[in-house]
């Protein structure tokens, strides 16, 4: 709905651009009350993110069969935001939508313990990604430094690996290996040891094929524990080793001296990054254990169909009640 050059003004720090919001909510009003030979309307997150929830309603005039679809904690957006008239005006947006619904796809437990309190049926679906692009790369056998490396945006970086970079910049040094960062933007100043990458679809996989280790540290909060572990699949799917706090689910995709570690307390951390950063071996086993719980687990191959299916039984629904 909202265009490139919104998302580029955001993490650019230039702000958002109330012209790209307004042309984003018409375009999504146009697609709305032009899906008349359509067989459902599938919502992301939202209809109209901070907007009451009459507009929401919106998405019930079409009288056509609605999938709710969300992997992030979005009504916390709202819930506990830090002011309180949109807490109390918007609070409770998603209820209309999610009660409108067949069925809710949720990114993970915390998320589906949400939708069942409003939707009629829910169903955990996770971040999944195709194998066929994320796959492992070349062996960094050869490579002077290993690489320690996390991928996200601006803001996470700020949230959750700023904290980090003592522990990390203090081993990274200990072990002669470097910090990768793709995505930080300005948020990252500047380090000796780290190496401060931009991202781009086009450079997104080699960028994490070139790293060693994947990091994805949380802090135990609300919004955090919605999270969908897209990093951690993302590194796994290329055959890294994965360090992640306990956080949501991350819990269980990383399997705690299988495919990575769990870190909560910087002696944790710091123990992980220090076994993995001396144990090639050990690195490309834990890495090759994560490759085949994607492909089994949060693989596009593995859950398209699946997908598919539960769509194509929404619509066969939505038919017999129309007759």
């Amino acid at each position: 709905m909202l265009n490139d050059e919104y998302l580029s003004g955001i993490y650019s720090g230039n702000g958002r651009d109330p012209r790209h919001i307004l042309s984003g909510y018409a375009d999504r009003a146009k697609r709305i009350f032009s899906s008349e030979n359509v067989d459902l309307l599938w919502v992301h997150c939202e209809v109209f993110p901070y907007l009451p929830s009459i507009f929401e309603s919106l998405i019930q005039l079409p009288k056509k069969p609605i999938v709710f679809d969300y992997d992030d904690a979005v009504f916390h957006n709202y819930d506990l935001h830090r002011n309180s008239i949109v807490r109390m005006l918007l609070g409770g947006k998603l209820k209309s939508v999610l009660s409108a619904a067949e069925i809710a796809f949720c990114g993970n437990k915390y998320l589906e313990n949400y939708a069942r309190k409003y939707c009629r049926a829910t169903e955990i679906v996770p971040t999944v990604l195709n194998t066929e692009t994320f796959s492992p790369g070349r062996s960094s056998s050869n490579r002077a430094h290993a690489q320690i490396g996390w991928i996200g945006t601006p803001s996470t970086w700020a949230e959750y690996m700023a904290p980090m970079m003592p522990i990390l910049a203090s081993v990274s040094k200990a072990q002669g290996a470097r910090i990768a960062a793709v995505g930080a933007g300005k948020a990252a100043p500047p380090h000796p040891l780290l190496d401060n990458l931009p991202w781009s679809e086009e450079t997104e996989v080699t960028r994490i094929q070139d790293m060693d280790i994947g990091i994805m540290p949380l802090t135990d909060a609300p919004w955090a524990r919605g999270k969908c572990g897209y990093k951690l699949i993302q590194y796994m799917a290329c055959g890294l080793p994965v360090i992640a706090s306990p956080v949501g689910v991350n819990a269980e995709i990383v399997e705690h001296g299988v495919n990575g570690f769990l870190a909560t307390t910087e002696a944790e951390w710091r123990e992980a990054l220090v076994t993995l950063l001396g144990n090639q071996e050990l690195r490309r086993r834990m890495g090759a254990e994560g490759r085949r719980k994607v492909e089994t687990q949060y693989s596009l191959q593995a859950w398209g169909p699946r997908v598919a299916g539960m769509l194509k039984e929404v619509v066969e629904r939505g038919r017999l009640c129309s007759i």
